[in-house]
């Protein structure tokens, strides 16, 4: 069942890099579609299929592969994976809908969506290390061209950017997984979740400072950051939303999966100093998004600033706390979605993204109304708005590091504060104010009448505000795929009860 989610894509990525020319370039777009929707569909299934009160891996498949290398082909899915596996496949089917039927080398273009959407599939779902680590190298290529080919004018230097830092990711990451089994005296590469017991704090500490720098580069988390911004500025709209909403969470569920729950001694010693990270790269990210004037970078650093709330949580570790790293991945996947969505709309029906060129967009009668309104929405979802899926995971977030790290969960509060600055600059330099394209003058600016969005482009915006919304309201059809798993995890060295005193309960 599990290998049929990474199949699907795959053959799909096959049928349509063989699509004959002959045939209109608009088809090959709509095969990749139905790929996507069957995609989403077999994930949707395998959620309705999942038992919520069992905490450990279901679904489990395991085929002998290279076995004197401790190489197996082992699936399974849990309550922190299962959410990312959902969210993968939806967001994919979104992207692929999301492109334009016009662009260039269609044939090309889909097969590489097909496979980033496999290969992070297979990421989430893989249960021997190695096998992890292909699925993870495998998006590479494909990213990197999809910004090489289709990206902005300083595309080469954004795509050579961003490979060299995930090259770089990788490397780390395959020491420390080396690390695993050298260190452990195990000849398997299967996940154990005691694989690090037998090891000294020395050693789990070598491991997981190479997991950390590994995946915070690819979350990214300061100062391994700065490929983000270059990346999501030159590239397309669609591979945006898979950049931020899907890949990120690559770097997160890394973390979590890999140095937390694999290393927990060494993770309770670097704790605290995991916290002083978080606080750094939440308001970093929020002060740098301030500074901005473009609004698809503007939204590019407030994900560095919110990926900071998971490294905040997980270095916790409370049950509440890693709860809340499940719960930020999916919200944050959802409302960057919507963000980069409606930015991408904004371009194409004005030609710039520049604040300072950029007024009045909410105009009813000229301008982006309904854009703008989903804006708004999506603005107050990050800025963490109750109703909105944003405030409950981030509530959850802080509420579960709070008694383990007060003052950075307070610090970090102050970075979901700023994210209210940000993007209210945003709303209110755009879109509000008399309708205008042009830099603010004394001279009289004639009226602009902006020629309407067509509906095909409103839909995938308006699916993930009602999303956003429907989650918010309701916080508990998102929570209780994973409750249970991540009450079953230990909490190293900052359990809640024995911070407290013995008198209190």
């Amino acid at each position: 069942m599990l290998s049929a989610l990474i199949l699907i894509p795959l053959v799909g990525a096959l049928i349509v890099s063989l699509w004959p020319r002959s045939r209109p370039n608009p088809e090959v777009g709509q095969v990749a579609l139905v790929v996507q929707a069957l995609s989403l569909v077999g994930a949707i299934v395998v959620a309705t299929q999942f038992d919520i009160q069992q905490p450990d891996l279901q679904f489990v498949e395991s085929l002998p592969w290279i076995d004197t290398l401790g190489l197996t082909y082992q699936l399974g899915v849990d309550g922190l994976s299962m959410p990312l596996l959902v969210i993968n496949s939806l967001l994919g089917a979104i992207s692929v809908y999301a492109t334009a039927t016009t662009i260039p080398r269609p044939r090309l273009y889909f097969t590489l969506m097909l496979l980033i959407n496999a290969a992070v599939a297979g990421a989430f779902l893989a249960q021997n290390l190695i096998l992890f680590f292909i699925f993870y190298e495998l998006e590479l290529i494909p990213l990197y061209l999809l910004i090489a080919i289709w990206g902005g004018a300083r595309r080469g230097y954004a795509a050579t950017k961003f490979l060299i830092y995930t090259a770089t990711s990788g490397i780390l990451i395959l020491g420390g997984f080396l690390g695993f089994v050298w260190l452990g005296g195990t000849g398997s590469f299967n996940y154990d979740a005691t694989l690090a017991q037998s090891m000294t704090l020395f050693q789990q500490g070598a491991i997981l400072i190479a997991i950390l720098i590994g995946f915070g580069i690819k979350i990214p988390l300061f100062p391994f950051h700065t490929w983000l911004p270059d990346a999501h500025v030159e590239a397309s709209t669609p591979v945006s939303v898979l950049l931020a909403g899907v890949l990120l969470k690559l770097g997160t569920y890394g973390i979590v999966r890999f140095g937390l729950q694999m290393l927990p001694d060494a993770w309770a010693f670097f704790a605290p100093w995991l916290a002083i990270w978080a606080v750094v790269s939440v308001l970093y990210g929020s002060l740098a998004a301030i500074a901005q004037t473009d609004m698809k970078k503007m939204v590019a650093y407030s994900s560095i600033g919110h990926m900071g709330y998971i490294l905040l949580a997980a270095a916790a570790a409370t049950p509440l706390a890693i709860l809340g790293t499940v719960m930020q991945m999916v919200s944050h996947g959802l409302i960057s979605g919507l963000l980069f969505l409606l930015v991408g709309i904004v371009y194409t029906t004005t030609g710039t993204r520049d604040l300072t060129v950029l007024r009045g967009l909410l105009n009813p009668e000229r301008g982006l109304p309904l854009v703008g309104s989903l804006m708004i929405l999506g603005v107050m979802a990050s800025a963490g708005i109750p109703g909105m899926v944003g405030f409950i995971s981030e509530f959850v977030v802080f509420r579960g590091s709070f008694l383990a790290f007060p003052v950075p969960t307070l610090l970090c509060m102050v970075g979901a504060g700023l994210t209210a600055v940000y993007f209210l600059l945003l709303v209110n330099r755009a879109f509000f104010g008399r309708l205008a394209v042009t830099p603010p003058s004394d001279k009289v600016v004639p009226d602009v009448l902006l020629p309407s969005v067509a509906w095909r482009d409103r839909l995938p915006a308006i699916a993930l505000a009602l999303l956003i919304v429907t989650l918010g309201l309701q916080p508990h059809w998102l929570s209780r795929w994973s409750e249970v798993t991540t009450l079953a995890w230990r909490s190293p060295s900052v359990e809640i009860a024995q911070q407290l005193p013995p008198d209190r309960p």
